[in-house]
């Protein structure tokens, strides 16, 4: 049984200092129950004796000196008005570590993580998952401890404008919707209730549209068309140069390229989803040149998978500079030409024709309408068209390049 010291007048931190261990435990009394429970070895610890419902009980409030001794009165004042009401103080402090450990559970970066793991399994690529990791390493430097449910708009907006600071705003505009997305999730995992980052639309400064270099007259167009002929790289990033304005897919896509995703027979290209921005399967009609010069690239499945592997490594793609760097060798400046620019070269040009629905367009370009209904009508009613549009640029291309005769005949169309 410990001993106990019993100052007249409350301890005092001359007191609390001054105690030395003991061959036996004992106690420097404090008053209303508390006291400092002193070890043999010279610890001392915060404790409280108190009678709940006809039995004794004990709470500990810490360790001197990380707790000092306002603070553990202040502790034990919590606790006089917890039993005041006819409560159980420790049944209190229990509920309370319970309430923090589901809090820490339920921290942003907790949900965040959850949310990262669940888009990814969806079949985000690598290298959005780069992207989506490295915003939330930033915001959960600032906010990634707190618990979802407590985080203000205001305190969002706080960090977002510390991105803002650097001239990010783009980036900012991202975090923004990344951040979105994750109390989305929290919602429908009931971990929130609102989405915070929603009240914040119009808060940040808008970021100027940013248009990639494009060729888009026609004139213009013929010349690069000649170039990618001339060109003397490496005999695949040739064929990858010349495929590209047939099929203006996005460059990653053209990248990713795996000969399991062709119907050579009927001359279609299926872009599997995970492969696409949209995270939908794109399917693009292969004219009969795109067809020519897939049967010049020099290897098939059995060599490697990718229609255009590294030269590093059969099991990789081509490098995503392959194209722009060959551009440049051209003699076409970054501000000029991108991989990027052969979408909006037919893009412009095919709605300049006036021969095509710009559904029909917008379809073959991959861009995604925000109207389900719509999406799925469209899908559908315009494939037809695309695989005579599809031709008809080609052939197009073919005089754009200067004097090449078209090639006549029936293209055989492919069923969606």
């Amino acid at each position: 049984m410990a001993s106990t010291a019993r100052p007249r007048s409350g301890l005092s931190a001359v007191a609390i200092k001054a105690a030395k261990g003991r061959k036996k435990p004992y106690k420097l009394t404090d008053r209303d129950g508390l006291y400092l429970l002193v070890t043999p070895s010279g610890g001392r610890y915060w404790r409280m004796n108190y009678r709940h419902l006809g039995k004794q009980k004990t709470l500990a409030f810490g360790v001197w000196p990380d707790t000092g001794l306002a603070e553990a009165r202040e502790h034990r004042d919590a606790a006089r008005k917890v039993l005041a009401r006819g409560d159980d103080p420790a049944e209190r402090i229990r509920l309370e570590r319970i309430a923090a450990s589901v809090a820490a559970a339920n921290s942003f970066k907790a949900v965040a993580d959850e949310w990262l793991g669940k888009v990814e399994r969806e079949g985000r690529s690598a290298a959005t998952m780069k992207k989506l990791r490295w915003l939330l390493d930033y915001i959960n430097a600032s906010i990634g401890k707190r618990p979802i449910a407590s985080i203000s708009a205001q305190e969002l907006l706080v960090m977002l404008r510390k991105m803002e600071g650097k001239e990010r705003y783009e980036t900012a505009k991202r975090l923004r919707s990344t951040c979105s997305q994750i109390f989305r999730f929290a919602i429908a995992t009931a971990r929130a209730e609102r989405d915070v980052a929603a009240d914040l639309r119009g808060a940040l400064i808008a970021p100027k549209p940013v248009h990639r270099a494009a060729i888009t007259a026609p004139k213009k167009a013929g010349a690069l068309l000649r170039a990618l002929d001339a060109f003397e790289g490496h005999f695949n990033t040739r064929a990858a140069l010349r495929l590209l304005p047939h099929v203006f897919v996005r460059p990653g896509e053209l990248r990713f390229a795996e000969w399991a995703d062709f119907d050579l027979d009927k001359a279609v290209w299926t872009v599997p989803a995970h492969k696409t921005k949209m995270r939908r399967a794109h399917t693009i009609p292969l004219s009969r040149q795109a067809l020519a010069i897939l049967a010049t690239i020099e290897h098939d499945a059995d060599y490697s998978r990718f229609l255009f592997p590294s030269l590093r490594s059969l099991d990789r793609p081509m490098s995503e500079n392959t194209i722009n760097a060959a551009l440049r060798r051209m003699g076409y400046a970054q501000d000029e030409m991108t991989g990027h620019g052969f979408r909006a070269m037919a893009a412009t040009l095919l709605n300049e024709m006036g021969l095509w629905h710009p559904d029909a367009i917008e379809r073959q370009l991959a861009h995604c309408d925000n109207n389900a209904v719509r999406r799925a009508y469209t899908r559908g009613e315009y494939w037809d068209e695309r695989v005579r549009m599809m031709q008809h640029w080609s052939d197009h291309l073919d005089f754009l390049r200067g004097g090449a005769k078209l090639i006549e005949g029936k293209f055989p169309q492919a069923r969606g």
